[in-house]
């Protein structure tokens, strides 16, 4: 397997030279309003940072909250086959004090892969902490990671009739764990752990005996993508010890962690990786190379420079990927790439191909778990909401034709978008462009 990255000794010449490895659409289409109505002021928003790393909402130590209370919209979690997805959600509890209402954290398991989704929930005698996190396994069952006095304990979660049956897996005694997307296999589930001078990874769920440190990756690493569909290779992110530019790098599980560069556009620029395909080798990265931060995209294990398209820069939002369309072997330009825009009307929907150079601005549906959506191979972008009426619901939008308006399940046609075009096309400085080198995940280590 190889990876999208520019040889070290290249990079270093790039950088006597102060160049940096950028690639410019041209000529490139500034992102449109699709002329559909976007959602207003108090429109669906809210749930990850778009990072892709799931994320709770409430603050820690409060298992309560009293009925009315304004709380952020949880954050759902899908698996990665797009069967089950699951949040913490609200419930009312009779409360200690006489004739007062109250509501509990509990867990709540979606089923998205049958003819009509529908919520399970998963309470259980004691409500949960705002704090735990939750990732759905591709069989059905929940993993629940809580905070226990100084560990975090593990447990598997799973509908028994009425009630909910726990596997506890165990505890750990590390610093604050983060949960990773949910590993391609759907057996498995790992968490990272960020020491002062190295990261940890565990497998939390999928081993023989409980929690496993399977690997120590020097430096502080953050994100986390899955860069093949065994759950093998793991792209971090990764800031060595004593500070400097952050680099993703790919982490071998299966080889004691085995660390090989990843991304290496410009000696000082930080270069995350955010998205990645494995059918296709499309890669989308957020890099300042170019300058300031932009979002990029290049092929694993391609010898054409990173590109960072202007349609991908709209003006006065934040633009953030969170699915790609699978299934496109070998065709990296021809993916959908779905994306979370934010801005000061609220979160709305954006789709983009490489080959397209145009970004298409959608309305999302009402209630919808903003920067939450899979793609099916015949490019149908599926997007869990829920609201007052609906309690889990899927809506489909079909990928707009890059030569037309899109259209979707909630657009209205001539409705007034309320957005700004993207500033217009600038032409980067000129810059001796170089191309990402094949760089083989095996054999070749980062000096920790």
């Amino acid at each position: 397997m190889t990876a999208c990255a520019i040889e070290n000794e290249t990079a270093g010449a790039a950088g006597a030279a102060g160049d940096a490895a950028l690639g410019n659409d041209e000529p490139d289409t500034p992102g449109e309003p699709a002329g559909f109505g976007m959602p207003g002021k108090d429109g669906a928003d809210g749930g990850d940072g778009g990072d892709g790393v799931p994320e709770q909402a409430g603050a820690p130590g409060e298992s309560g909250v009293p009925a009315g209370a304004a709380v952020a919209p949880p954050a759902l979690t899908i698996a990665a086959d797009g069967s089950y997805a699951a949040r913490l959600a609200l419930r009312n509890v009779a409360a200690e004090a006489a004739d007062e209402a109250a509501q509990a954290w509990f867990v709540e398991r979606w089923t998205l892969d049958g003819h009509e989704p529908y919520a399970v929930p998963l309470p259980l005698d004691q409500p949960e902490e705002p704090d735990s996190q939750v990732l759905p396994l591709a069989d059905g069952r929940v993993l629940i990671r809580r905070r226990v006095a100084d560990r975090h304990a593990f447990s598997l979660l799973y509908p028994t009739g009425p009630g909910t049956g726990e596997l506890p897996l165990g505890a750990v005694g590390c610093a604050d764990p983060t949960l990773l997307p949910p590993s391609p296999d759907g057996t498995s589930a790992y968490a990272l752990s960020v020491n002062a001078h190295s990261t940890a990874v565990w497998l939390v769920a999928g081993g023989a005996f409980g929690p496993e440190l399977v690997a120590e990756v020097p430096g502080r690493c953050s994100g986390g993508v899955w860069l093949d569909r065994a759950g093998r290779m793991l792209a971090l992110d990764r800031e060595m010890p004593g500070g400097g530019p952050v680099k993703a790098v790919a982490v071998d599980l299966e080889r004691g962690g085995e660390v090989t560069p990843l991304l290496q556009i410009a000696p000082e620029s930080n270069d995350r990786l955010l998205l990645a395909d494995a059918d296709s080798g499309l890669l989308l990265i957020r890099s300042d190379a170019p300058g300031h931060d932009r979002l990029g995209w290049g092929v694993l294990g391609s010898c054409l420079p990173v590109r960072f398209p202007e349609c991908l820069r709209p003006a006065d939002v934040a633009v953030t990927p969170f699915a790609v369309q699978p299934g496109q072997m070998l065709m990296p330009e021809s993916c959908a790439v779905a994306l979370r825009i934010d801005g000061a009307a609220g979160s709305w929907l954006g789709v983009w191909r490489p080959a397209g150079r145009r970004l298409h601005q959608l309305a999302a549906p009402e209630g919808w778990q903003a920067g939450r959506g899979v793609w099916t191979r015949d490019g149908v972008l599926r997007l869990p909401y829920a609201d007052e009426n609906v309690a889990c619901g899927v809506a489909l939008l079909e990928a707009p034709v890059d030569g037309e308006r899109g259209t979707g399940p909630t657009a209205e046609a001539g409705a007034e978008s309320g957005m700004q075009p993207s500033a217009a096309a600038a032409p980067l400085p000129m810059c001796k462009p170089i191309p990402l080198g094949q760089a083989p995940l095996m054999g070749r280590m980062v000096p920790g």
